[in-house]
């Protein structure tokens, strides 16, 4: 009876340690999320101020513009999951890229004052973002780890934990801007 009572203990103690490894490792990849979610709200901020110093400029961009605008007001409107997020970000980083390429065609854009300060502003932001999206990541592969190895796996079961997402970059973004085409419109 006391050895039963004694495996009893012993597993329970280490149900509850497990249990609270996860909970731990689950609160890290959410932290890890927010940290990467301040930096993109960082970013969407600056984005009218950039919409609206780059519109005095570009004529031929203006659908671009447009389209930053409407993915910015997608992102704030607060009813994304994690996923949609990371879904948005990546469209976003893909236009304002493409803006970034445009304004090679606009000289008395590049000497503005107001945008080279956005311009600088938005790379730091851009940076930080990356630095978040690699804390981001190393949280989530150290809580897809515990969730799917021996013996948390199995109370990351009971407990119905699944994998997270890595954040990724979708396969048509890794390859290289083609600047002809953004020229064509």
């Amino acid at each position: 009876m006391w050895i039963a009572l004694g495996v009893i203990v012993v597993l329970l103690v280490m149900f509850i340690s497990m249990y609270n490894g996860l909970v731990g490792k689950k609160n890290q990849v959410e932290n890890a999320f927010s940290g990467m979610d301040v930096m993109m709200k960082k970013r969407y901020d600056l984005i009218p101020n950039l919409v609206e110093t780059v519109k005095q400029y570009m004529e031929h961009e203006k659908e671009t513009l447009t389209q930053i605008t409407a993915l910015r007001s997608r992102a704030m409107s607060g009813n994304l999951s994690s996923d949609q997020k990371v879904e948005l970000d990546n469209q976003i980083s893909k236009a304002i890229g493409g803006i970034m390429v445009a304004v090679e065609n606009y000289p008395d854009l590049k000497a503005n004052t107001n945008f080279l300060h956005l311009q600088k502003t938005l790379n730091e932001v851009e940076e930080q973002i990356s630095a978040s999206r690699r804390t981001y990541n190393a949280t989530v592969l150290d809580y897809n780890n515990a969730v799917e190895m021996v013996p948390t796996n199995i109370v990351a079961g009971i407990i119905g934990y699944k994998r997270k997402p890595m954040f990724e970059i979708p396969e048509g973004e890794r390859e290289n801007v083609n600047v002809g085409d953004i020229f064509k419109k």
